[in-house]
């Protein structure tokens, strides 16, 4: 309320050839609907909780599941492959 009432104000002074309120004009309904945003998620806190709680998607598409199968699998043999380089690096240095 005190926003519109604000934004009157502001209007007709815009009107009367103040230049600078015409910035007002649009800044006052911004904070008001602002307000009433963060007014409405104080009072429903469980509103994100509820939204998090929808059916989430798969991850990707159910035609490249094969390809992450594989991606998967050969990330895990170049690490194998990278500690067993680490390991023998690690014997070198210590003989």
């Amino acid at each position: 309320m005190l926003c519109a009432l604000a934004f009157w104000f502001e209007l007709k002074r815009a009107l009367g050839g103040n230049g600078l309120s015409w910035a007002y004009v649009f800044e006052w309904p911004l904070l008001g609907v602002f307000a009433v945003y963060m007014w409405w998620n104080i009072i429903h806190p469980d509103r994100e909780h509820h939204r998090k709680q929808r059916v989430e998607k798969p991850p990707i598409a159910p035609q490249f599941n094969s390809m992450l199968v594989a991606w998967e699998e050969r990330q895990r043999d170049l690490a194998a492959a990278q500690e067993a380089h680490d390991e023998s690096l690690k014997a070198v240095d210590d003989a």
